[in-house]
Formats: structure tokens, sequence, C-alpha cells
């Protein structure tokens, strides 16, 4: 009587599968980069680069790693474009109102962190889920811009009290990719190695365990989003000094690419974990493809196409190695 059998893969084979399933993005990423290097006339120009570079990855970089944090705990902060607003109005008008530049920063990180501290007691606090606080506090957010712009008019900074922080730089390197140098180490240290990490990711994967273990989820989740919300509040300082004026909801544009930037990262990680190296790429990546389809001569909506199919590309072939490759048992 013949007798079918299953032969499940080496525990060896798995991993060494799952290492290559990792180099997907950053071979994935090399490809474009080849590949608009060629067909982008410019692309790999100073200053096109350059322009990705501060203009592009810094401030969607800033607001990514908050996000991070976010994702990590398992839930999502869809309100860190309110963070990135309010932080850019309180610094725009307490600079024309003749503040100095440490009070104008203090005050906006303030301002922008309430967002954050708003989120902490609505889910923290009552309970409620962090797609639904987070939604709401987006919705707030925005008519409150609206009241407080006129329906949603620029505010300009005065001429006398633009502080360019865009373009200063200390050792070599511009403002704005230090402050994500400064930022990435803090917040991937914290998640990747600290004891407030581990119980990050113990609160995302699995809370209730995580609770019964002893893990304050509560202040740990409330943290999280006070966290990410501060990191916006940088975004939204960066993004008024750079344009010279705060203008309603401009915060809305980091959002998405955002969490994308997040997802796209798991895929550097063997569990599929948001991390902060693979976050970093992620954007890196959303900003490369959309620099070198703008420069290809692309519509906008396709470019937005190429890129949702890149996302998915990334993303599914990731998600089906790892169920392919999954540990024998």
């Amino acid at each position: 009587m013949n007798q079918s059998t299953t032969v499940l893969p080496s525990t060896a084979s798995v991993s060494i599968s799952r290492q290559w399933l990792r180099l997907v993005l950053p071979v994935l990423f090399l490809v474009l980069l080849v590949f608009f290097a060629v067909n982008a006339p410019g692309f790999l120009s100073v200053g096109n680069l350059s322009s990705v570079l501060l203009n592009n990855f810094a401030l969607l970089a800033i607001v990514a790693i908050g996000m991070t944090l976010a994702i990590s705990a398992g839930g999502i902060d869809l309100s860190v474009s309110v963070a990135v607003d309010l932080a850019a109005l309180t610094f725009v008008v307490s600079l024309n109102a003749g503040f100095g530049l440490l009070p104008a920063i203090v005050s906006a990180i303030l301002v922008g962190g309430l967002t954050g501290m708003f989120n902490a007691v609505l889910i923290s606090g009552l309970r409620i889920s962090p797609f639904l606080a987070t939604l709401g506090m987006l919705f707030i957010g925005t008519s409150v811009q609206q009241l407080l712009s006129d329906g949603g008019q620029p505010i300009y900074l005065a001429a006398q009290a633009r502080p360019a922080l865009a373009s200063i730089v200390v050792l070599g390197i511009p403002l704005p990719l230090l402050i994500v140098a400064i930022l990435a180490a803090g917040y991937g240290v914290a998640l990747a190695k600290g004891r407030f990490g581990r119980q990050v990711l113990a609160i995302g994967e699995q809370p209730e365990v995580a609770r019964y273990s002893g893990v304050p989820v509560q202040r740990i989740t409330a943290r999280v989003f006070i966290a990410c919300a501060l990191a916006c509040s940088v975004a939204g300082i960066l993004l008024s000094s750079t344009v010279n004026a705060y203008v309603p909801m401009s915060g809305n544009a980091f959002l998405i690419n955002a969490i994308g930037a997040v997802f796209i990262g798991t895929t550097l990680n063997r569990h599929g974990r948001a991390n902060v190296p693979g976050t970093l790429l992620g954007v890196l990546f959303l900003n490369i493809t959309a620099n070198g389809l703008l420069l290809i001569g692309w519509n906008f909506y396709w470019q937005q196409v190429a890129t949702g199919a890149l996302i998915l590309l990334v993303l599914s072939f990731s998600y089906l190695g790892r169920r392919v490759f999954k540990d024998p048992s």
C-alpha cells in the first residue's frame, strides 16, 4: 500500500530562505536606482538627489519614524498630519509675534505634542481603539485649523522672522538630515534594544498576554502616541521653516506615505515587525520612485498607480515567502 509523505524543509534551509526574503526590498531599490539612472534625465545629478533628500525624504522620514512606534504597538496614528500642522501653525505665529527662535520651537513641540496626549487619553484612558481615536483627532484637528486660518488661508512668516532652519549645516550635514539621524537613532534603539521597545512589541503582538505578564499596557501605549506626536511636531517646524509659511492641512500629504513606508520596511524584519531602519529605506524607496517617474515624464496619477503596484509587489512577495518558508513543525 502506497503512502504519501510530506517532506518539510529543514530548519537551516528555512533560515537561509528567510534571509533571502529580507533582501527583496534592497534588491528592488537597487534595480530602481539603475533603471532611473539610465532612463531619467538628471536623476543622478547633485541638485536632484539633494532635493530628494532635503525636501522629500527628511520630513516624511521624521513622520514615518513616529508612525513606526504606533504600528509596532499594534495600532496606527491617523492624526500625524494634525501634529505636523499644529506645530507649524504655532511656530509661525510665535515667530511673527516676536518670540525668539527657541521659545517658538518649544511652543510648537508642546502644541503638536498635545495631539498625542489627547490620543493617549482616548486610547489608554477611555479604551477607544487607536484607529477610531486618531481618526476623530484627525477630524477635530482639521476643523480647528480651518477655524484658526479663516477657512484654510496660509499664514506667512514675516521676512524678518524667517529662521531658514533647512539651510543650516552642522558638521557638513544639513540640519534636517541630522535631525532624522538623531530621531532614527533614539527611536530605533529604544524600539529594538531597550525595555520600552520589548514592551511595545509585546503589546503589538499579544496585548492580553502582555497585560497578564505585568506590562503596563495603558501607560506604554500612551507614551507611544505622545512620542509619535512629538516626532511629527519636529517635522512641522521644519516644514514651515522650509516654505516660510503655515499652509493648513499640508500635513495630510505625509499620512498615507508614512503608513506605506512603515509597512514596506517590515519586509526587512524576519518576523515582519515594524522597524526604524526598514522604515527609512521604505521612505527612500517611495521618494526615489516618485522622483524617477516624474523625471521620466509620467502623469501624476500613473505615478501613484506605479508606486502602489511596487508597494504591493514588495509586500506580497514577502508575505507569500513567509508562508512558504515557515518554520517546520
